[in-house]
């Protein structure tokens, strides 16, 4: 197997880069690629810095750079190293500008935008990990988005998706032992969502945990009926509120997401 050191160079988060190189890479069998991110590279020290460590890990740099001199400069000094780097968008680029017949401008404001993107996820994320698991209860109303349900409800992995789609989430597992507080109930921005399941596979993946933890399967964390209840539970609590729900059981973590997305853009639809 052939190895490939593949360098993801740009002046932005390099998210463009990730999906043109996976692309590519995808028609190519029996490479083992390690990749290198080189995200916000905007002047030509932090480019040397960068160049630096390429050279000593040499194989293919894919870049995005808005600003002609730091292009220019990444452009002479690969040359001068013997370094190949590859423009990702230049070919489409041109055929733009050929068909339009427009000469293609760099637009900063544009790019200012994505970053201000970007650390709002990175923002959504640090709230979203912090308030896991029923954590931070007196910061829920800052949420953009409350996910209920009883525990293996997949609540913590589709926070982080939608966290990654610039979502404030905070997320509460239901046990009938352990009433949830009543700020819960009293949320205004919020969208509360209710995650259930099938009561077979919720034992199944309960079972599973247990075993990967070492810890014994018989508990009433897996008997069916205490399962059942469980699950009742939080059914009367999704309905007494009217929250959405959601049954998860044979969706993956990005279906549930894409279903709560879209419950949230109808939401801000109906409150225009």
């Amino acid at each position: 197997m052939s190895q490939l050191h593949l360098h993801l160079l740009s002046d932005s988060t390099g998210e463009t880069l990730e999906v043109v190189a996976k692309a590519c890479l995808a028609q190519f069998d029996g490479v083992d690629v390690l990749r290198h991110f080189w995200p916000m590279v905007r002047s030509e020290g932090h480019l040397d810095r960068v160049l630096d460590d390429i050279e000593r890990r040499p194989g293919l740099v894919l870049y995005t750079l808005v600003n002609s001199n730091i292009r220019r400069e990444l452009e002479r000094k690969c040359r001068r190293r013997g370094i190949h780097a590859v423009s990702a968008l230049d070919p489409v680029v041109d055929a733009l500008s050929a068909v339009l017949g427009q000469q293609a401008k760099a637009r900063p404001g544009r790019q200012h935008a994505l970053d201000a993107a970007y650390f709002a996820r990175v923002d959504a994320i640090q709230f979203s990990i912090a308030h896991d698991d029923g954590v931070g209860a007196e910061n829920w109303e800052e949420a953009d988005i409350l996910l209920a349900g009883v525990s293996r409800t997949s609540k913590t992995p589709t926070s982080i998706y939608l966290a990654n789609r610039g979502y404030k989430v905070a997320n509460l597992p239901l046990v009938p032992e352990s009433p949830p507080p009543p700020s819960l109930f009293a949320l205004q921005h919020p969208l509360v969502v209710g995650l259930t399941t099938g009561t077979d596979r919720l034992i199944q993946i309960r079972r599973n945990r247990l075993l990967s933890l070492n810890q014994t399967a018989e508990t009433d964390y897996v008997d069916l009926d205490a399962v059942n209840a469980e699950l009742a539970f939080a059914r009367r609590i999704f309905a007494d509120n009217g929250w959405p729900v959601i049954d998860v059981t044979r969706r993956s973590i990005e279906e549930t997401a894409f279903a709560i997305v879209k419950l949230c853009e109808q939401r801000e639809y109906s409150e225009v």
